[in-house]
């Protein structure tokens, strides 16, 4: 009996405030959208680290005729300083941090010059010469650049050592920025929606002020006649968060196949990934709710 008159009072709420019932399931599931991108962007960017980080190399560009380092200075690398790095690398001093080394000469540089920058204007005007040739070292844990820079930043013939994971790094930092801008605006729209759900709780015990007062009257408790308001915003906040999660889904099963399908060389999160942020989303609509409602209750609604 007391389930059914709850149900029906949470029912009866629903209908008289359905236009910002309807606000605050939107408003919620902008607001968790945003939630769900941004932890979404961040389990992309943990996964490209692991990807790109193991597959990380150390290049080791040897002098050319217009290098400028000091260890340049007799001009572009002979064939002994060649020899000599390529020895250095393959030693048993090194075989505990490197993992392969790569030769790769001026005319292989270009190759790889033009395909990197295939519509640039200037790839034209570059020739191999221009390109210095350099070792490709393949490190066995990625975070040990330092050992290898150390070895031939001052070595005869080596113009610069370059971890590559500078290059990553200004990305990597580019998607933090778009995870937090995305967790900036999910927490301003989360506002709205406490706001909303509390206006919205407020004017449905206005509105069912004297329902409120007969029940006060024959006795019923606090829980009976405050459970009804806190479920309407609980149910509103619970279907934002479902179509939310939804929402997510759908883009990255449809978008990250597209995406998996035009870059195969990248790691990209699946589907399955938004599973573990459903639980995270409802939770927090709920929750939302549920001290939104109470706080509104205890304000206007005495029992």
């Amino acid at each position: 009996m007391r389930f059914a008159f709850i149900m029906g009072e949470i029912a009866s709420g629903l209908r008289r405030n359905l236009a910002m019932v309807i606000s605050v399931v939107l408003v919620t599931f902008i607001s968790l959208t945003f939630v769900g991108a941004a932890g979404l962007l961040q389990l992309q960017i943990n996964q490209m680290k692991g990807f790109w980080y193991d597959r990380v190399q150390v290049a080791v560009f040897l002098c050319v005729e217009n290098s400028t380092s000091p260890s340049c200075a007799a001009g572009p690398v002979t064939d002994e300083q060649r020899n000599e790095i390529r020895t250095k690398l393959e030693s048993d001093d090194l075989s505990q941090y490197v993992d392969t080394v790569v030769y790769e000469s001026q005319d292989e540089a270009l190759v790889h010059f033009r395909n990197q920058l295939a519509n640039s204007p200037i790839v034209d005007s570059v020739t191999a010469d221009q390109l210095p040739e350099s070792f490709r070292v393949g490190l066995v844990n990625a975070e040990q650049y330092e050992v290898i820079n150390e070895a031939f930043s001052s070595q005869s013939g080596v113009d610069l050592v370059r971890d590559q994971r500078e290059v990553l790094e200004p990305v990597f930092s580019a998607m933090n920025l778009a995870s937090l801008g995305a967790l900036a605006i999910a927490v301003v729209m989360s506002i709205g929606a406490v706001l909303l759900i509390a206006t919205t709780i407020r004017l449905s015990a206005f509105s069912r002020r004297r329902e409120t007062g007969i029940m006060r009257l024959v006795g019923a408790s606090k829980a009976v006649i405050q459970l009804p308001f806190v479920l309407e915003g609980v149910i509103a906040a619970a279907v934002g968060a479902a179509i939310a999660s939804a929402t997510l889904w759908v883009v990255l099963r449809f978008g990250g196949d597209w995406l998996s399908r035009e870059y195969p060389e990248m790691g990209f999160i699946s589907a399955q990934d938004v599973l573990l942020l459903i639980p995270l989303l409802f939770l927090l609509g709920v929750v939302l709710a549920g001290i939104s409602s109470l706080l509104t209750l205890r304000r206007y609604l005495k029992v």
